[in-house]
C-alpha cells in the first residue's frame, strides 16, 4: 500500500474505556487495523460559548482512505458527544510491511 492510502485519525473521548470500546468496535468491524488509546489528557475548549476544562483520552487509529467514511460514521453513531472529534491526518511515510498490515487489516 502506499503511505497516500494511509490514514491516522484521531478522535477525543471523555474516558479511557470509552476510547477503548470505540477502538474494539472499529477494528472488530475491520474499519480501523489498530487502535491507541492514550489517556490523561487536559482538553480546554470553547463549547456554546464557554470555555470548558475537562479529562479525556485519545483515540488514534490507523486506517486507509478507502475505510474513512465508514469508520467516521461508525465514530460518530457510538460517540457519546454531541459533536465528536473525528480528524484524519494523512500518512507521508512509514514501513510498507506495516502499510501493507494496514491495508489487509482493513480489507
Amino acid at each position: 500500500m502506499s503511505p497516500a492510502d494511509a490514514l491516522v485519525v484521531l478522535v477525543t473521548a471523555p474516558s479511557p474505556e470509552k476510547a477503548a470500546e470505540l477502538a474494539r468496535a472499529v477494528v472488530e468491524a475491520r474499519l480501523a487495523a489498530c487502535g491507541n488509546v492514550v489517556p490523561g489528557l487536559r482538553s480546554i475548549y470553547r463549547w456554546e460559548g464557554t470555555v470548558h476544562e475537562d479529562a479525556e483520552a485519545l483515540l488514534v487509529l490507523k486506517t486507509t482512505r478507502g475505510r474513512f467514511e465508514a469508520l467516521r460514521d461508525r465514530i460518530l453513531a457510538l460517540h457519546p458527544y454531541q459533536v465528536p472529534e473525528v480528524l484524519a491526518l494523512p500518512v507521508e511515510a512509514g514501513s510498507a510491511a506495516y502499510l501493507d498490515w494496514i491495508a489487509g487489516e482493513t480489507a
